[in-house]
């Protein structure tokens, strides 16, 4: 199928679609420079991610932690909304997508215009942190100013409790809420579109079968070939902001 077909048949199934869901991986985000973790060369084929329960245990593996995310703040500080993600973003003000389902951390679809309570965020959020005991929510700027000074991991202010950002790590619970959400919208769905995801990290992986399952068209765009490639309706293995900008009209 060449690139204009592949985009007009898009067209179409977005004209025709009621109630349309969006599922983000790393891919889409990798089009604004922030890199895919678990790819060839990525942080975690360099350095082992921290488990959740070292986390909770060790006050060094928390300063580790620390120490990571804000090596990485200028990536993600210097992010912005891609191309793919102002396409998602008209589709939503147009009442074609009713919601987000995302497995990034990055807040870019917030970015660019999607408001918060359609996205679901299942792998948390990187851009801010959270007590893990009472939920207060910690903006990173301070954290990182005190952090630089003393290498001190933070605390609560209201509770004392461990301060962690608002990520889901390896060995932590995923959100039950996020994930009913997920679901609920997943089964709604007539039209479900993943972009940039490789669809390998179960249980998020799992929305775009029941999406298919329960009588939904899928839509597949995503570089590389994936694991459910033969059972989508359309199948693009091309850029992002290309696709689906070429198939919204968004520049």
């Amino acid at each position: 199928m060449s690139d204009r077909t592949g985009i007009t048949r898009l067209r179409e199934l977005l004209e025709a679609a009621h109630h349309a869901v969006v599922f983000t991986g790393a891919g889409i985000s990798t089009e604004s420079g922030i890199p895919d973790f678990r790819s060839p060369g990525g942080i975690w084929t360099r350095m082992a991610p921290i488990d959740f329960q070292d986390f909770i245990a060790s006050e060094e593996a928390r300063r580790e932690a620390w120490r990571r995310r804000f090596a990485m703040e200028d990536t993600f500080r210097g992010a912005e909304p891609n191309r793919g993600h102002r396409a998602v973003a008209t589709l939503v003000r147009r009442g074609t997508v009713a919601s987000v389902i995302t497995q990034n951390i990055d807040g870019l679809h917030q970015a660019s215009g999607v408001p918060d309570r359609q996205v679901i965020e299942l792998h948390g959020n990187t851009t801010y942190a959270t007590c893990l005991d009472c939920g207060e929510r910690h903006e990173l700027a301070p954290i990182r100013a005190a952090f630089e000074t003393n290498e001190i991991p933070p605390h609560c202010v209201k509770c004392e409790g461990l301060v962690k950002t608002a990520t889901i790590s390896f060995g932590q619970s995923m959100p039950v809420l996020a994930m009913q959400r997920a679901e609920a919208e997943t089964l709604a769905a007539d039209l479900f579109i993943v972009l940039g995801s490789s669809l390998v990290v179960y249980p998020a992986a799992g929305f775009p079968e029941l999406a298919k399952h329960n009588g939904a068209r899928l839509v597949i765009v995503n570089r590389e070939e994936t694991g459910l490639d033969r059972y989508a309706d359309l199948v693009l293995h091309e850029p992002i902001g290309d696709t689906l900008g070429g198939a919204v009209g968004v520049n």
